[in-house]
């Protein structure tokens, strides 16, 4: 394709989607096949988002292949095949260049580009764009599929660009192996990344040294490899499993019951947990349905992972340091793992406990807590991301009367559905942080919020209708939707990337939907089928 704006002058399109993710490859994808002249703008070399970025030692998603897969294609269905029951990054990034090939979706993306800032021009009903290589497009439509995690964030430690040795960052791990053989290795995170980086570099380094200040719950994933009858047998219900997916709140294959935790009596409750436990997976998350609203189910269901830590980890004081304590169990991203607790038993593991021994510098040679200096050859930073909305306020989007996004959102991110929002006609979202985001499956959400926006743009264009945003009255009957649901939640009283804790200065609070993707994919169609009454339009108007 050529480059934009040889001449100078603006291109036009008809929609401009930022990313190259999942979400942004089906928006793609949706709108050229409804004859659109589509163009994507990706930061990244290629197609992949999150796990083009993430190639870090140990990356693997913790959804099933079966539930993190397109369900829009049949014949990409048929045609793929997954090799594991929890895909690592390599396959994953492989599925995403398959699709991209398949459906030849790279022609209509500008890759090495970043979105510098997106102004609404109220008198032309269009968006205008500008990148960082000088380009502007506009378009009647833009669609953010910038993803809940892709704007990585450093620890607040001093003395970062102190260090000597080779740093790396899990969420721009280089494009190269990283050899860790007989070096000193500091990791610093033990979420779900620092996790998974912890239990593959353990094994290989001379020696690791996990800086941990705050430990995570994290339950065995119990891999394994995809037998060919298992694969025929999963491809040859597929379109029933997607239909299920659908009405399942968690927008996947995952069991979820209506049992609650004290329905059973003890001796049965313990089985359920021990069974679960040898599942592996996310099968605690299903096994019980008040886990996130009884604070004593949720303390007893932690005990039991407590204990496991206990018999898994042979020092007391190291396994007792490992026991996450003072906030819920799954009130932090849930994370699974391969014998991460046995990597501890390791004699070239040492595990810091920051909560005793606390970060107090990061120095030309390693780190320096109150007990001394750390001398390492490698650090490495599994320290998140500004989750969820990090990426859309990251450059200036400008709706109409001058409003910016950074304004709308000084308090927190506030939107219709995560979708649209009032004072940003045509704007659109996928997986938006008022929508489930990171609290179901990510690609069912983004294929639902893509075909929504998909309808919405047809009945305007049915309707000779130009422009379109949500009312204010319906964004904040949304919000206040949204707070209802997560009053309750446990989630809140943990700190995390979930409620915006990670990051210094953010507001904090529960914003996404926690009532799981079965009620919004409802909410989401109740909308279209009232011919959206609560969103008010703008009509073509001809020329004098």
């Amino acid at each position: 394709m050529v480059d934009a704006n040889e001449n100078g002058s603006a291109e036009r399109v008809d929609i401009i989607v930022v990313g190259a993710g999942f979400g942004g490859m089906y928006a793609v994808y949706k709108f050229r096949e409804m004859g659109k002249n589509v163009v994507g703008i990706e930061a990244g070399s290629d197609v992949g988002g999150v796990w083009y970025w993430n190639r870090y030692p140990g990356a693997r998603c913790d959804l099933m292949s079966v539930d993190y897969s397109y369900g829009f294609s049949p014949e990409i269905e048929q045609e793929w095949t997954w090799s594991e029951q929890f895909a690592a990054q390599p396959e994953i990034l492989e599925y995403a260049n398959f699709v991209a090939d398949r459906l030849d979706l790279r022609k209509n993306f500008r890759f090495d580009t970043r979105v510098t800032s997106a102004i609404w021009d109220e008198e032309r009903k269009l968006w205008v764009a500008k990148t960082d290589g000088g380009a502007v497009l506009e378009a009647p439509y833009a669609i953010m599929s910038t993803g809940p995690l892709s704007i990585p964030k450093d620890p607040d430690i001093p003395g970062i660009d102190r260090f000597k040795g080779e740093l790396y960052r899990a969420q721009k791990w280089p494009h190269h192996e990283v050899d860790f053989t007989g070096k000193r290795v500091g990791v610093i995170g033990t979420g779900s990344t620092g996790i998974q980086i912890i239990q593959e570099v353990g094994p290989q380094a001379g020696e690791l040294f996990v800086f941990q200040r705050t430990p995570s719950f994290t339950l065995p994933m119990r891999n394994r490899d995809l037998s060919p009858e298992y694969v025929a047998e999963m491809k040859k219900h597929y379109r029933q499993m997607r239909a299920a997916m659908k009405m399942n709140p968690t927008g996947g294959t995952r069991p979820v019951t209506s049992r609650p935790f004290y329905s059973l009596p003890p001796d049965q409750r313990e089985e359920a947990m021990e069974q679960a436990w040898q599942n592996g997976g996310h099968t605690f998350l299903g096994t019980f349905a008040d886990l996130m609203v009884n604070e004593e189910a949720n303390e007893a269901v932690a005990d039991f992972v407590r204990g496991k830590i206990g018999e898994i980890v042979d020092d007391p004081k190291t396994a007792e340091a490992l026991k996450p304590r003072g906030y819920p169990i799954f009130a932090r991203r849930p994370c699974l793992d391969t014998e991460y607790y046995e990597t501890y038993n390791r004699p070239n593991v040492h595990l810091i406990n920051c909560k005793e021994d606390p970060i107090l510098e990061i120095t030309e040679k390693g780190i320096r807590t109150e007990s001394g200096e750390h001398e390492l050859d490698m650090l490495i930073f599994a320290t998140g991301y500004d989750a969820l909305t990090g990426a859309l306020l990251a450059f200036d989007v400008v709706g109409r009367d001058g409003l910016t996004l950074k304004e709308k959102w000084k308090d927190g991110p506030r939107s219709h559905l995560g979708i649209a929002m009032a004072g940003f006609p045509n704007l659109f979202a996928t997986t938006g942080p008022n929508g489930p985001a990171a609290l179901a499956n990510i690609i069912t959400i983004s294929e639902n919020d893509v075909d929504w926006i998909a309808d919405l743009i047809t009945y305007m264009e049915d309707k000779n209708l130009s422009a379109v945003e949500p009312t204010q009255e319906v964004e904040d009957a949304w919000m206040d939707h949204v707070a209802a649901l997560a009053a309750p939640s446990l989630i809140r009283k943990a700190n995390t990337w979930w409620v915006g804790a990670n990051v210094k200065g953010k507001p904090t609070g529960l914003t996404m939907f926690v009532g799981g993707f079965a009620k919004y994919r409802e909410a989401c169609e109740a909308v279209a089928a009232s011919k959206y009454a609560d969103y008010s339009f703008d009509r073509i108007t001809e020329p004098a």
